[in-house]
């Protein structure tokens, strides 16, 4: 199910970002049936691994309310989390089918659907302190998991280190005490049809997480 980890770290009424909130009241106005709102994290509130995205999809988790739900992103990225035993099932249809994560939750650095997909540095700083409340309580020994650079940058901002001193590099792997940090390229349909992510590079990433957590 979808999860409010504290009211600090999520708002399902948040309007902050001028520009994201008029493109949602477009988007539901085009498409009646669809979310359009700041998607909320899914996942086990207390659990060890943490998935950082970058923002709801217009057709994805935009239109179904949970993340890397319906579109071609959440197709490699639930096949695996079922695969390396961090779900029931693998694939994710609606927010309201039967999966349930198991020491997992997913999140992104934006909550609310951007145009083209591209937010702005702004409107990631706006968000930012939402991802540092999630942040701030993941238990020690943690793992945070963040696809893409733009994940891995808000990461970093929301704890206030240097982006210089953490770059971002797939399998890479930042020990920001009390979690470490991964990185994994972004399981976009770009990254996987032109295999600059392929299946086996993202199942190793998931593996690497549970030996950290077994460690």
């Amino acid at each position: 199910m979808c999860v409010k980890v504290t009211d600090a770290a999520f708002d399902q009424d948040c309007r902050r970002c001028d520009r994201l909130s008029g493109f949602l009241q477009e988007v539901s106005e085009q498409y009646p049936d669809y979310f359009a709102r700041p998607v909320p994290p899914f996942g086990d509130p207390h659990a060890q691994l943490l998935i950082v995205g970058l923002a709801p999809g217009m057709h994805g988790a935009n239109r179904t309310g949970r993340p890397f739900t319906g579109d071609h992103a959440g197709i490699l990225l639930y096949r695996t989390l079922y695969e390396c035993g961090f779900s029931n099932q693998p694939e994710s249809v609606s927010a309201d089918d039967a999966l349930e994560l198991k020491n997992c939750r997913i999140t992104n650095a934006v909550k609310c659907l951007p145009p083209q997909n591209k937010p702005t540095t702004q409107e990631i700083r706006q968000c930012n302190d939402f991802l540092h409340t999630e942040l701030t309580a993941m238990p020690p020994g943690s793992v945070v998991l963040a696809l893409g650079k733009i994940a891995h940058d808000a990461v970093l901002r929301s704890l206030g280190l240097t982006l210089s001193k953490h770059r971002f590099a797939h399998a890479a792997e930042h020990d920001l005490d009390p979690f470490v940090l991964l990185d994994s390229y972004h399981c976009s349909r770009y990254n996987t049809q032109t295999r600059r992510l392929t299946d086996d590079m993202f199942r190793a990433v998931f593996q690497r997480v549970k030996t950290l957590l077994e460690n």
